[in-house]
């Protein structure tokens, strides 16, 4: 998709958001449901794409919308058929899987999330390690594409993998 396109697309998506008041859920919906019977809105519209596509082997989608306690609200959805998912590489999702195998880096993104940006606000944190440690866990997490530097010594995660990190830990819950 060019640029043009992406943009086109974010203008309409905008513009059914500000139609529904800007929150990203329809009215009378529940942004959280069980699996005891509760209404699928998400799956049936999924559904409804599918069969539109023409995608026979079904499809994955995953999306929220949050504010973070920094007060930036992320929106975000993503959809693919489960063709493309089960014919890619996996092995290519190693890197990106390995840079959130460690608890140090999970808390280095929580902290993140919560404002705390820079080197010298992580190294006050109580277990997180010495500054050495630190920029080692935010390279592999840089690298990865968990974390980038909009600017000299500050880190965030880009918008794009916000909500995509608390679906992988939503996942991960027993």
């Amino acid at each position: 998709m060019d640029l043009e396109e992406r943009v086109a697309e974010l203008e309409r998506r905008l513009a059914v958001l500000e139609e529904r008041g800007g929150d990203g859920v329809s009215a009378g919906s529940s942004a959280v449901r069980g699996t005891g019977g509760g209404d699928f809105w998400a799956l049936e519209g999924l559904k409804e794409r599918l069969a539109e596509e023409g995608a026979g082997s079904g499809g994955v989608l995953f999306t929220g919308a949050v504010r973070m306690p920094t007060g930036l609200r992320y929106e975000w959805q993503y959809g693919l058929a489960a063709d493309a998912v089960l014919d890619a590489d996996w092995a290519a999702a190693a890197e990106s899987f390995a840079a959130l195998g460690q608890a140090v880096r999970l808390r280095l993104l929580r902290e993140i999330l919560d404002g705390r940006d820079t080197v010298a606000a992580l190294t006050e944190l109580d277990g997180i390690g010495t500054t050495g440690q630190i920029y080692h866990h935010l390279r592999q997490l840089t690298a990865a594409g968990w974390l980038h530097a909009p600017s000299r010594g500050h880190y965030e995660v880009p918008g794009a993998r916000v909500v995509p990190l608390l679906v992988m830990l939503a996942a991960a819950q027993p």
